[in-house]
């Protein structure tokens, strides 16, 4: 077991890697607790839950939604949930996205922790303190910075989760490596039986690498003020094709990765064999699916993301697999380079 330590101002959140998730019952106040999590990990894990009020929602981004955090809220107060409460989030990273929500805002915030299921929520949605809900069509438009208490990644759940599900978070461990760990990329790279046979060891490794980059970050930008917006490489084309074609998160990301590699080529950053070494590594896990968003909505939805600046965008772009660098580029720029990209595929 590994654990890694985030420190911002005002708080101190530790995860651990490897650690068998039913320990939690030590890490939690003897009272007050109230888990939150998916009718599909209750269904899988309900059984060894601690003795606690479970509330569960419906899987997916269906539920990231303000109507889905005033149900919790209610049921907080029906459990008699005061500002001395905890909300154990066990689940995904959507689980963790609205769990988090939750209690930064109920009773102006209470504690919270996390125990991660996913591969996504792993190496991503449970590391950061990030939390948010969608409005409307527009991913996580609405959202605060709520650091856990802790954080449990037990790599053994991973071996329940779906294909997709699981390749999913996969391609947020790549974007992890292309930003900010080459020695990671090349993990990935040579471990490809071992990684899709879900071999303990080798996702300990992983995860804890993906973590510790993330950490080093966090800790020093939490608010997203300037080096932590290098987590969101391939997430501008990334949100735009998760919401218009309804795919799942990671394999959106993975498609938006393709296109900012592109993207970062046509610019000069790098080199036509990082180029292809990174669109071809998506490929071999089969994270990169076809889109054709029509230029009119391709346009709105890149108009609608969070790092837009006036007319600009705070773009990510790949130096080299191990570095990134965040540049301001017109949303018509993008939106020549996904009709150019498109009409090619």
């Amino acid at each position: 077991m590994e654990k890694i330590l985030i420190n911002t101002s005002g708080s101190r959140s530790e995860i651990l890697v490897g650690e068998n998730w039913e320990s939690v019952i030590e890490l939690l106040p003897e009272n007050g607790v109230v888990i939150v999590t998916d009718e599909n990990v209750r269904r899988l894990y309900g059984d060894k839950f601690p003795d606690v009020p479970v509330l569960a929602v419906s899987p997916g981004e269906q539920s990231k939604k303000l109507e889905v955090i005033g149900h919790l809220a209610e049921m907080l107060l029906a459990n008699d949930i005061d500002r001395s409460g905890f909300i154990l989030a066990v689940g995904g990273g959507v689980v963790c996205d609205i769990a988090g929500f939750l209690a930064s805002i109920y009773m102006r915030g209470i504690r919270c922790g996390y125990v991660s299921s996913s591969l996504l929520s792993q190496v991503d949605a449970s590391t950061g303190g990030k939390n948010g809900v969608n409005l409307g069509g527009n991913k996580n438009m609405l959202g605060n910075f709520k650091q856990p208490e802790f954080v449990i990644c037990d790599t053994s759940m991973l071996r329940t989760l779906p294909e997709q599900e699981y390749l999913s978070g996969l391609a947020e461990l790549i974007k992890t490596a292309v930003i900010g760990d080459k020695d990671l990329f090349d993990l990935i790279d040579r471990n490809y039986r071992k990684i899709m046979e879900r071999d303990q060891e080798i996702l300990i490794v992983l995860v804890a690498r993906s973590v510790n980059f993330k950490a080093s970050v966090v800790s020093e930008d939490e608010r997203e003020a300037g080096l932590r917006r290098i987590l969101n490489f391939g997430h501008t084309y990334g949100h735009a094709i998760e919401m218009q074609k309804s795919v799942k998160h990671g394999f959106a990301v993975a498609s938006g990765m393709e296109l900012a590699t592109i993207f970062s080529y046509e610019r000069g950053f790098i080199s036509i064999e990082d180029k292809e070494r990174i669109i071809n590594l998506l490929g071999r896990f089969g994270l990169l699916e076809k889109h054709d968003i029509p230029d009119d909505q391709i346009r709105q939805l890149i108009l609608h993301d969070k790092k837009k600046s006036g007319k600009d965008i705070r773009f990510v772009f790949t130096e080299g697999i191990g570095k990134a660098v965040v540049e301001k580029v017109t949303v018509d720029e993008l939106t020549d380079l996904y009709k150019r990209f498109r009409d090619k595929n």
